[in-house]
């Protein structure tokens, strides 16, 4: 379960370098390396869910007509949100973007690891709303499992900087696919597997929450339940 944090062990992680950025074939590489995710537009997409003074998952922003949504484990938010806002590109105690307060959910209906995705709206600030600040990707449903390499950017409990690592996803099961990357702890449930043309095509969740250890994690098979809930959140009137 990723939604907290898994290991009470501090969380070492190589320092970023240009290597670490290095091109491959269908993503930046080395692949299964897992390093501090640095400042970039892409980046900014992605933020982390506060509930009081603590940040405990991860979600980010993909577009909708409204520009107003994200995406993020349906664990995540299947509690108490009173108070919950996102914060874009969250680092070190600054929100660079603001914090944006969540107005309304989207879950499955009796929702289990196979149906582990949710979306929510946010408030406008200061007259905007976020996707016209910082952007947002494709929600994307019916991709191949490891059609291609994907980078994993998510927000560990124990730390105020995002990580990132890219890997090619691998089938766990008919409706579960997992990718190996270490150091992905609690807190980064939620986090956006998102593919060379800037799609996300899977959501950190699913299978046990997420994974069990910091060094696997899964995500659903997004397919016709996770485009219908799309739908749902972009075609509702108070979205």
């Amino acid at each position: 379960m990723k939604r907290t944090l898994l290991h009470a062990a501090a969380l070492v992680l190589p320092a970023l370098t240009s290597a670490s950025e290095a091109a491959a074939d269908d993503g930046p590489g080395p692949f299964g390396v897992t390093v501090t995710a640095t400042a970039t537009p892409e980046t900014a997409r992605i933020g982390a869910l506060f509930t009081g003074g603590d940040h405990f998952c991860t979600a980010s922003v993909v577009h909708s007509p409204a520009h107003d949504l994200i995406v993020t484990a349906a664990h995540c938010l299947d509690g108490d949100t009173d108070g919950l806002v996102f914060v874009p590109g969250y680092r070190n105690g600054r929100a660079p973007y603001g914090r944006w307060r969540i107005t309304r959910r989207f879950l499955p209906d009796a929702w289990d690891e196979d149906s582990d995705v949710a979306f929510a709206t946010l408030a406008e600030r200061r007259g905007e709303n976020v996707e016209d600040v910082v952007g947002g990707n494709r929600f994307t449903t019916g991709t191949a499992t490891g059609a291609t390499a994907v980078t994993v950017t998510g927000y560990p409990d124990s730390r105020g900087t995002p990580v990132r690592c890219v890997n090619r996803p691998v089938a766990h099961s008919r409706t579960q696919q997992r990718v190996d990357c270490p150091d992905f702890s609690g807190g980064t449930s939620g986090s956006p597997w998102v593919d060379g043309d800037g799609e996300v095509v899977g959501v950190l969740g699913g299978h046990e929450q997420g994974g069990a250890t910091a060094d696997i994690s899964y995500s659903v098979v997004l397919g016709r339940r996770a485009a219908q809930l799309y739908r749902d959140a972009v075609e509702s009137p108070s979205a």
